[in-house]
């Protein structure tokens, strides 16, 4: 849901999007609307965590666009496994499961950086803006894996920005975006109930967010825009909370 909206905004905003998936039928459903919208777009499937998939997808990229300019990393998500639930502990975790989530969301990040990334780093300009999460700044409960992962992403965007301007310019800049509480298909059910009220955890959630509500998608945009254009050009490394004052709100 929330790649999606920025995917829409980016074309809105006048970029060619390509958008990358293992369901072909989902990416070809988002690029119809853009298309629809007037926008450009074209849909490819491959899984962030194939080499060869995501090779293929440059070679298609390039070859419809001519090259590549910005890379959001929006792959990511979690599953019951590497979560804790409220009548379990930390020793029931599973260890796959948590592998399997910190590879989607960390490895899912760093594949695409390299692949896609190189193409940046050969003509020395371009834009990588990673999608982080609150958990990366404050452990969240019983979503272990989530939060180490997510973590592990905000600190891979510090250390790419410095790896990509100390050997390749200023030009390329890289940043990550960490939203706050947002409805989502994953988290619908953790954090609403059927009937629309919000669950215990759902309800903590927006007691602790000082807006008092959830964010909307298209209350990312305005940072996704800024860090993609020329008025973010001195801003590398950074990243940024779009939470409604969660990370400041220490709850007293």
């Amino acid at each position: 849901m929330l790649g999606t909206s920025m995917a829409k905004a980016l074309a809105k905003a006048g970029a060619n999007v390509a958008i990358i998936g293992r369901r072909k039928e989902a990416g070809e459903a988002v690029a119809e609307e853009i298309i629809k919208a007037g926008g450009k777009a074209i849909a490819v499937q491959a899984d962030v965590l194939k080499q060869e998939d995501l090779n293929t997808a440059k070679e298609k990229i390039i070859s419809t666009y001519g090259t590549i300019d910005i890379l959001i990393n929006a792959a990511g998500g979690n599953m019951p496994g590497a979560t804790i639930a409220p009548d379990k502990t930390f020793f029931d975790l599973d260890p796959k499961a948590f592998q399997q989530v910190v590879d989607l969301n960390l490895l899912g990040t760093v594949l695409p950086s390299q692949i896609f990334g190189e193409v940046m780093a050969a003509k020395k300009t371009g834009v990588i803006i990673n999608i982080s999460s609150m958990s990366a700044f404050r452990p969240i409960t019983r979503v272990v894996g989530y939060s180490a992962a997510k973590a592990a992403v905000s600190n891979f965007t510090g250390w790419l920005a410095i790896e990509m301007a100390k050997k390749y310019g200023a030009g390329i800049r890289v940043n990550a975006i960490s939203p706050g509480f947002f409805i989502t298909e994953q988290n619908r059910a953790l954090l609403t109930n059927t009937d629309g009220s919000l669950t215990a955890r759902g309800a903590s959630v927006v007691q602790n967010t000082p807006f008092g509500r959830f964010g909307e998608p298209e209350e990312l945009i305005g940072t996704l825009l800024w860090l993609c254009s020329d008025a973010s050009k001195f801003v590398s490394g950074v990243d940024v909370p779009v939470d409604g004052g969660f990370n400041a709100f220490c709850g007293v």
